[in-house]
């Protein structure tokens, strides 16, 4: 007996699929990276994979199932091959997935015919992991692209049903480069394919000219810094309401809601009182131990919440890298907030921060590691901290591949000095680095340096055109 009858499941498909009835759709026209990549991997012949996008809620996950519906449709598919389904929907959640392909092929689009199935929050179907690897194995007709704001929580689960039949596209919250294009701000008017390891090779002329042009996105960098990049409260300009939004969606809807869907987490406020520990704490290392005692929790809940909220793609986690090549046995982890927004949204930080030096550090260190990382996140590298037990020296972000090994140290004040006793000089000296980079406020604070005894090229450079630059690079890689 069927749980959902036809009519009703039917009504629900189109619902969700206005193009059937020759509706047209309206997807905003700014395009995230995420749909290039999308495109790219979809119009490979030769992969036959699903597409995860997986990134936090409110990213634009959506947005981009909905563009590529429009490029499907001006590209001469059948709309009726083309299968739009939020799998948090209840009604379609009652009927299942492999329930819901069989109304749409008996009723819309014959089962041997080629379809392309766009399956939104896909965590939300049961057992889905099983289903989508039957559907690869034995649907080669099907184009799959799915989303999910878990990420994919399952990863164990994904390595186990799903090797060889995903491709994962990581899609973070809007870098700054993006946040200026969807504001329809004026960029800096730097040549495109400029990298931050091109910086090395400019003259002090060159330097000083990018400072300079670079001084008109200043005001910009500093709105970012605030409201985030999540693309709604990014476009806002009331910043009290962007905040409001960011607590709605982030602690009420993926706190309270999502977390307990997903990963049955059964004690909301000590999860909920966790997140805003790690609100204020971000980039700090968070030991299990004395984060239980001053939560008044156990450390069991605590290790099992930060995992949760992992997977949920809200924090970054960064394991301590070590010198010798030994592992560290007892690992004492940093961790960081995915967009420093969240941070001052849920603790009411606004334009105060700015006038702040600690406050800045803390959320400029945020920031450059959610860049480092979508720019890096191709090469699937380690990123790591490093810090030395006896002097307290540290390294705030390394990121090591087979190819490369890069340290990032974060000094977002006036003056960053950096001198032989530094934790960047002290870690490039024992692990033969030849780049390091010195993340600064101020463009006097601009160009490459040497320590006498050391062969690194330190290279300076301020937050806002490392930034920039790193998700201008970015696009590189797919547009």
């Amino acid at each position: 007996m069927k749980i959902v009858d036809n009519d009703e499941l039917l009504g629900v498909l189109q619902g969700f699929n206005p193009w059937w009835r020759g509706s047209a759709l309206s997807a905003p026209e700014f395009r995230r990276l995420a749909f290039y990549a999308c495109r790219k991997y979809a119009s490979d012949p030769n992969l036959r994979r699903a597409i995860l996008i997986s990134g936090p809620r409110r990213v634009g996950k959506t947005t981009v199932l909905m563009q590529t519906v429009e490029e499907l449709i001006r590209g001469g598919a059948a709309p009726k091959s083309i299968l739009y389904l939020s799998l948090d929907h209840p009604i379609l959640k009652l009927a299942g997935l492999s329930e819901v392909l069989r109304a749409y092929h008996e009723f819309m689009q014959p089962e041997d015919a080629p379809a392309h199935l766009l399956l939104d929050e896909i965590q939300y179907a049961p057992d889905w992991e099983t289903e989508i690897k039957l559907l690869i194995d034995h649907k080669p007709q099907y184009k799959i692209v799915a989303t999910g704001s878990a990420s994919v929580l399952h990863r164990q689960k994904l390595a186990e049903s799903g090797v060889g039949r995903w491709v994962t596209v990581h899609m973070p919250t809007l870098s700054f480069y993006e946040f200026m294009q969807i504001r329809g701000e004026d960029a800096p008017g730097v040549q495109t394919d400029l990298r931050p390891s091109d910086l090395s090779t400019l003259t002090v002329g060159d330097r000083v000219a990018l400072a300079s042009r670079f001084t008109r996105v200043l005001p910009s960098f500093q709105r970012y810094l605030l409201v985030g990049g999540f693309p709604e409260t990014a476009k806002q300009e009331d910043i009290s309401l962007s905040q409001r939004l960011l607590r709605e969606d982030i602690v009420e809807r993926v706190l309270k809601r999502d977390m307990t869907a997903l990963f049955g987490v059964r004690n909301v406020n000590d999860l909920e009182r966790l997140f805003i520990y790690l609100c204020r704490n971000t980039g700090g290392i968070i030991a299990h131990q004395p984060c239980a005692a001053a939560l008044g929790s156990s450390t069991a809940t605590v290790a099992n919440h930060l995992a949760m909220l992992e997977q949920a793609n809200l924090i970054y986690r960064l394991p301590p890298a070590s010198t010798t090549g030994k592992r560290i046995l007892k690992a004492r982890n940093k961790y960081y907030l995915v967009d420093a927004a969240l941070r001052n949204a849920v603790l009411l930080k606004g334009e105060d921060i700015f006038s702040n030096s600690t406050e800045m550090g803390c959320i400029v260190e945020t920031t450059v590691l959610r860049h480092v990382f979508a720019y890096h996140y191709r090469d699937n590298p380690t990123i790591s901290y490093w810090r030395n037990s006896s002097t307290q020296h540290e390294v705030d972000i390394i990121v090591e591949s087979p190819a490369y090994l890069i340290p990032f140290e974060v000094k977002y004040k006036e003056a960053a000095s950096l001198g032989l006793d530094s934790g960047l000089a002290e870690y490039s000296r024992a692990m033969s680095i030849p780049r390091a980079f010195l993340v600064t406020k101020n463009a006097e604070d601009f160009g490459p340096l040497s320590l006498t005894g050391l062969t690194t090229e330190f290279m300076r450079v301020p937050a806002h055109i490392l930034i920039y630059l790193l998700g201008q690079a970015e696009r590189l890689l797919w547009v």
